[in-house]
């Protein structure tokens, strides 16, 4: 089969990154054995850029703590929004009567519990902010 160097040149970094199966792996051990001027020079220029290719500056545990912070970001937002949603309700409470068999009076707790409402509402918007700062934080970092 009659390889050209085009199709070697496109195989070549998954040669130099040792992730070529082994059929891609002889062919392109075959054609720089074929082209020595070829083979040599990408063999200067692979030794030139061998620090720039292998991660060695990377820690090992990278990808593992990069898991564990989204985790931990993510149960946060869960937290945030379930917070957001109960302070949220807390604030729509409100009581209404009937007497006689006829609807009386409405009117929300905040009339009634004007402190513990504030708290409530205070609380409520604090998670609120929170929770979509930290959801467009996930969504910037996911692009």
């Amino acid at each position: 089969m009659n390889v050209t160097r085009e199709v070697v040149l496109d195989l070549l970094p998954l040669y130099l990154a040792g992730e070529a199966s082994p059929a891609t792996r002889a062919l392109v051990e075959e054609y720089l054995t074929q082209d020595p001027e070829f083979a040599e020079r990408i063999r200067l220029q692979w030794a030139d850029n061998i620090h720039k290719v292998l991660p060695s500056a990377l820690p090992p545990d990278l990808e593992f703590r990069s898991l564990r912070r989204t985790r931990s970001l993510l149960i946060r937002q869960r937290w945030l929004f379930a917070l957001a949603i109960s302070f949220s309700s807390i604030c729509l409470s409100n009581e209404f009567s009937f007497e006689g068999g006829h609807f009386k009076e409405f009117h929300f707790l905040l009339r009634d519990y004007p402190a513990p409402f504030g708290t409530c509402l205070a609380r409520g918007i604090v998670c609120w902010i929170a929770y979509f700062y930290l959801r467009r934080r996930l969504r910037l970092h996911a692009m």
